[in-house]
Formats: structure tokens, sequence, C-alpha cells
């Protein structure tokens, strides 16, 4: 059963939104702080966090943070729900790594419907075991594990769904809005440098391999194998 940690200090929100997951067919827990949260999620890894960003104690931007450099976390997927609701807050939190950014208030329909499609996306990314390689890069699906001259490097999720993007549409420029799209699975009706910023940290992370991650000037990224 897919678990769901809800981290989420208003009791009467948190309480509403369990229920309805339950009754959805989702296992859930809750926290009502940020600490509180992370020692869940460190003892029991969820499938899915619901992260508030206006927390009692630690900062959910901060909490963020660390899910992702958590090596057990890390492949966790995470939506914001927060009250913040400026484009500045939603670009902040895509750019943070977060999967989706969902605006306080909301439907409780429309909040199932984000959880559910984040959650097929992950699905879709434990299909068919494939073993994909440029250069000094080889990312093995299966694994969930990308190795640069044999030495493992760690990616969270969505910079692992970014290369693994990459690596499958080898010399095909891709458009931010594609990659927003297929990718994050967001529309881009806000103006974000989510991707440059993903890019940027992958490209870091991979060291002198990510080389082949080209910039196209005004368009997007293409990855050029060697």
């Amino acid at each position: 059963m897919t678990r769901i940690l809800i981290i989420e200090d208003e009791q009467d929100l948190a309480g509403l939104v369990d229920y309805n997951l339950r009754a959805a067919g989702f296992e859930t827990e809750t926290a009502n702080t940020g600490a509180g949260g992370l020692a869940r999620a460190r003892a029991t890894p969820p499938d899915l966090v619901l992260l508030d960003l206006m927390l009692p104690d630690v900062a959910g931007g901060e909490v963020l943070r660390m899910l992702k450099q958590d090596p057990e976390l890390r492949k966790t997927s995470v939506i914001i729900v927060s009250a913040k609701g400026q484009e500045s807050d939603r670009v902040q939190g895509l750019e943070l790594g977060a999967d989706d950014y969902v605006v306080k208030p909301f439907s409780v329909r429309e909040l199932l419907l984000r959880v559910k499609a984040v959650l097929r996306r992950t699905d879709a990314e434990e299909g068919p075991a494939a073993v994909l390689g440029a250069g000094d890069i080889v990312l093995d699906t299966s694994r969930h594990q990308v190795r640069v001259k044999g030495e493992e490097v760690v990616l969270t999720a969505l910079e692992f769904r970014l290369l693994r993007t990459l690596l499958e549409r080898s010399d095909r420029v891709q458009t931010r809005e594609v990659l927003l799209s297929d990718v994050w699975g967001i529309q881009a009706e806000i103006h974000t440098r989510t991707v440059d910023t993903h890019i940027k940290r992958l490209r870091e992370k991979l060291g002198p391999a990510g080389d082949i991650i080209e910039t196209v000037r005004g368009v997007g990224y293409k990855l050029s194998p060697p």
C-alpha cells in the first residue's frame, strides 16, 4: 500500500487530508512539526510527503532540503502544500526539488488528483529495466543508480528523472517547457528557472562528465554523447 506522510501543523486540515487519503486507499501518517516529520520519514520512508512550508520549528524549505540530501529519502516524492501562493514562492519550492506545489485553500479533490499524478510519474519510472549511458555516465533504472567512471553519484529523484529523460532523448533538443511538462508534470504557466537550476546542479554532481549536457541558447538543453 502506498504510504503518504503529512507534515502539517494545522491539525484540522491535517485530519481532513488524512481522512480523505485513507478513504482513497492510501496508508497515512501525520506530523505537526518539521522535526517530527523528518523523524517519521527516517523511521519508515514514505512514498510521498505532503509538506507545509510554515511549520512551528523547522521551516518547510529546510525540511525539503534535508529530505533530498538523505540517501534513504532522496527518491521520496514531495508535494508542497502551502498558503504561500505567490509565483516566487512556487518557483522557489520547485527549485528546491518539490515534485508539485498546491496552494491553500485547495479542494480535496484537486489534492488527490495531484497526489495520484505524482505517484503515476514515479510508477512510470519503475517500468522495464534499462541501462542508459553516454560518455562516462551510466544510468541503471532498475537500481535507480547513476555512476560516473564507475563511481556512484547520488541524485535526487528529480535529478535522476531529468538525466534519464535527456539520455533517452540523446542528441535531441529539449525545450524548458517540454522538460517542465515531462519531468515535473507541470505546465509552464509561471516563469521559472527551475529547469536551469536543476541542470546546473546535475552538471555539478556529474563533474566533467556533465559537459555533455549542452545549453542550446534561447531554446533549452541537449545531451550530446561524445
